[in-house]
């Protein structure tokens, strides 16, 4: 790593920060604060560091055993790819073709939506993936009358009274279910897709809308580039390589680290991790809701319970290694990514990506062919209770109706990750000020992570600047008496 990777605009600030939580937003947060000098200690209380990136291996091919891309069109996690030293790895899919397997077949993804609310019906029409009716029922909004959005509501809800729960079911439950794994009649729409939640306010038409948003898009300076990236080995290495860098700075870094309690003292911070005791002037916590609600529990009593009010959904990642030449052509020809599947179906299986189809470095092995589905959801995860070699079964069956796959795979992992997405129901965004107003109260002490900004990475390492400089910030005063929240 070069000097200069870690450098900012803004003068170097002495002192020592705990980050608590190994995840990207734990690492971006470290990252963040060593370009400023600050000396850092990161404790994660896993075995390994990362969260929910995790790079991995499937006969003898490299893959992503969490995430495998991130939001290209965000500058934050690109930003931090490239200042780690892994620019020249990001790659863009090789395909992005998406299908929904829907209504008995796999139907391509019509294009002109925003988070499956539709602004052009000709290739809706065309994908056969609504119903006449449901298709009529579109054409109709402009008979309704206006409709106010108030302060939230839930995508469902809004977009099922201006367009039809058809457009909900087989578009809108599927793309929020691939990123938060949730119920798109209790997702926010404001913290979910506040583009989309703008045009409602904006807009007497949701369709008019939705088709305002697509031409800013196509105007961009960005509009032709890649909406998504990946890293070539996965997205697992970045986080692995923003470990590498922090160490090149001077961090300390533990796993397997658990922090019993966090004080606060007239000088800054008293972290006790085991047995172990350390002074420092900051705190980024950096953890999942349950974690930092029990840390929170006498220093911030408002936020902890806010915390304890945050649900996640449980998923478990199915991911199978194949012989190239078993596969059916309507997997291997190249041409598709992948396919979604709206939970209205009744199939277990939530989705399925082709890796080695999506991404090149992904089918390296000429003989083999990669591939991975999705199981659970917030409210619908009894699956998640079979064993690990029937999750790859029911995934078989479900492939094996979707497009024909007959074949037995050579090799085969399940990752499940508990309770790892945090909901953003309706009022969420209110919840998050609410816990950051609290914790503001304690000088050098800040929260970042998915469940504050957006589950996506980019949103996450920008959580964690935002955590960053509120440290950073209150380094260079002084610390206040103790005390707690009211």
């Amino acid at each position: 790593m070069h000097e200069a990777d870690m450098r900012t605009d803004r003068p170097a600030t002495s002192g020592h920060v705990v980050v608590i939580g190994g995840g990207i937003a734990g690492l971006a947060a470290a990252h963040r604060l060593l370009g400023d000098g600050v000396r850092v200690t990161l404790l994660e209380a896993g075995p390994r560091l990362g969260g929910k990136l995790h790079a991995g291996e499937l006969a003898g091919v490299p893959v992503d055993l969490g995430a495998e891309s991130m939001l290209a069109r965000r500058p934050e996690a690109v930003a931090l790819t490239r200042a780690v030293g892994l620019g020249d790895a990001l790659r863009s899919p090789a395909t992005a073709t998406a299908h929904l397997w829907t209504r008995g077949a796999l139907r391509p993804m019509p294009h002109g939506h925003v988070m499956g609310v539709p602004g052009d019906l000709d290739p809706l029409a065309a994908s056969g993936v609504l119903s006449a009716e449901g298709l009529a029922r579109i054409e109709a909004e402009p008979t309704l009358p206006p409709a106010e959005i108030g302060e939230d509501v839930a995508v469902g809800e809004y977009v099922a009274a201006r367009l039809g729960r058809e457009v909900v079911d087989r578009l809108v439950e599927p793309l929020l279910g691939g990123v938060y794994a949730g119920d798109a009649y209790r997702i926010s729409m404001r913290a979910a897709v506040p583009q989309l939640y703008e045009a409602a306010r904006t807009h007497a038409l949701l369709g008019e809308g939705v088709r305002e948003l697509r031409r800013r898009a196509e105007a961009l300076p960005q509009a032709g580039g890649p909406v998504f990236a990946g890293i070539e080995g996965g997205v697992g290495r970045l986080p692995l390589a923003v470990a590498e860098a922090c160490r090149a700075a001077g961090a300390d870094l533990h796993t397997g680290r658990p922090v019993r309690e966090v004080i606060r003292t007239p000088e800054g911070w008293r972290v006790v991790a085991g047995s172990e005791v350390i002074e420092a002037d900051g705190v980024v916590l950096a953890t999942p809701a349950g974690p930092a609600a029990r840390l929170l529990d006498a220093l911030a009593p408002t936020a902890a319970a806010e915390l304890r009010a945050v649900e996640y959904a449980s998923v478990a990642l199915v991911t199978m290694a194949f012989r190239r030449s078993e596969l059916p052509t309507a997997i291997t020809d190249g041409g598709a990514s992948g396919f979604l599947v709206p939970p209205v179906d009744g199939r277990t299986i939530k989705a399925s990506t082709f890796s080695s189809n999506k991404w090149a470095w992904s089918g390296a092995d000429p003989d083999l062919f990669l591939l991975r589905t999705s199981v659970g959801r917030h409210g619908d995860e009894a699956a998640l209770g079979h064993e690990d070699a029937e999750l790859v079964e029911v995934s078989l069956g479900d492939l094996g109706e979707a497009v024909g796959l007959a074949a037995r795979p050579v090799a085969s992992t399940v990752t499940r990750w508990d309770g790892g997405l945090p909901q953003y129901p309706v009022g969420h965004l209110a919840r998050v000020a609410r816990i950051r107003a609290a914790v503001a109260a304690l000088p050098g002490f800040a929260v970042c992570g998915a469940l504050y900004d957006g589950v996506g990475i980019p949103a996450c390492v920008a959580s964690a600047g935002k955590a960053a400089d509120v440290v950073l910030g209150a380094l260079g005063g002084t610390f206040g008496t103790p005390g707690t929240d009211h």
